[in-house]
């Protein structure tokens, strides 16, 4: 079964993401509810995936993308941000990024597992 890292400080996001993974999804999810703690629950549980809010007080989603990069236990595993930031420019911004995509808040919480599956390559 795959094990999804949700990182993101809103509690209800990570409820309703978990609720979505784990019921239509079939998926294990782990939650932190900011980057340090996402970068070691990361090194300590080692996820399939990991989630990831893009804005977060303190360290951001990139200062935490750049945290679990840094660390060989954490380098490998794929990321997919989590995002309100959908512009154009963002969507530049993000592609220069060392991750498998993005998807955007609001999502639709059936589709999310599928969605997530297709962009770390994991059928169902």
């Amino acid at each position: 079964m795959t094990r999804v890292l949700v990182i993101d400080d809103d509690d209800d996001v990570r409820m309703l993401v978990r609720l979505s993974l784990e019921r239509a999804g079939g998926k294990i999810v782990l939650e932190a509810a900011n980057g340090p703690e996402g970068v070691e629950r990361a090194a300590a549980d080692a996820p399939d995936a990991i989630l990831l809010d893009v804005m977060m007080p303190g360290m951001d989603g990139r200062a935490t993308l750049e945290q679990l990069r840094a660390r060989p236990e954490t380098a490998a595993i794929p990321v997919v941000l989590l995002t309100a930031k959908v512009h154009p420019s963002d969507h530049g911004r993000f592609s220069e990024l060392p991750v498998q995509g993005t998807i955007a808040k609001p999502f639709d919480p059936l589709e999310l597992p599928r969605r997530l599956d297709d962009l770390i390559g994991r059928g169902g």
